[in-house]
């Protein structure tokens, strides 16, 4: 079953000029979500979707392409959301240097009708991306369980695998529970192998 469309969404603006933020705000609120905060300056930016925490975040290419390179900086620094850039004209160098900042997606800003389809796309992709991420974390801390595991009980990957394995069944909680407890829980354990 195909995903459904995203009806009500959160989004922070931010553009250097006052006047494409009414006019972004506006083509926002007509395609049914919510404009949460709208930033110009960037000390700002970074504070705001970190308090705010918006589903999607657009920043405008104003007079300035650093003013809001800036901008992409701060909020993917915050990684609460995906960045989109609009550009009101074409500019291959911006693009560029965006998507190595971080940016998900560009939209042109003179066709609204097209924000819809490319902002859920965004959102699909950056939630792949966390889900990724996410199972990264969670076989790093598996992996790091094990070998903590490994050095203090003198046992194979193995072993140290079905201990964790065991140990989470037995308690009826998740693998990664288990690990993320060994992790934090092995400065309290001996030193040495145990023998």
């Amino acid at each position: 079953m195909p995903p459904q469309p995203i009806e009500h969404m959160r989004v922070l603006i931010a553009n250097e000029r006052p006047d494409r933020l009414a006019d972004v705000a506006a083509i926002v609120t007509a395609l049914g979500h919510e404009v949460i905060a709208r930033e110009v300056d960037v000390t700002q930016v970074g504070a705001a979707t970190a308090r705010e925490r918006p589903d999607v975040a657009l920043v405008g290419l104003g007079v300035s392409s650093e003013h809001a390179l800036e901008l992409i900086d701060k909020i993917v620094h915050e990684a609460t959301c995906p960045v989109i850039a609009l550009l009101h004209a074409p500019d291959p160098a911006f693009v560029t240097e965006a998507a190595r900042r971080g940016v998900f997606a560009y939209i042109d800003d003179d066709e609204p009708a097209a924000w819809r389809n490319a902002i859920e796309i965004v959102l699909l992709r950056f939630a792949e991306y966390h889900n990724l991420e996410g199972a990264f974390g969670r076989r790093a801390l598996t992996e790091r369980a094990k070998g903590i595991l490994m050095e203090r009980h003198s046992v194979g990957e193995d072993q140290a695998f079905e201990l964790l394995r065991a140990q989470a069944r037995e308690g009826n909680r998740k693998l990664v529970d288990i690990a993320q407890a060994v992790v934090d829980g092995h400065a309290l354990l001996p030193k040495h192998a145990q023998t």
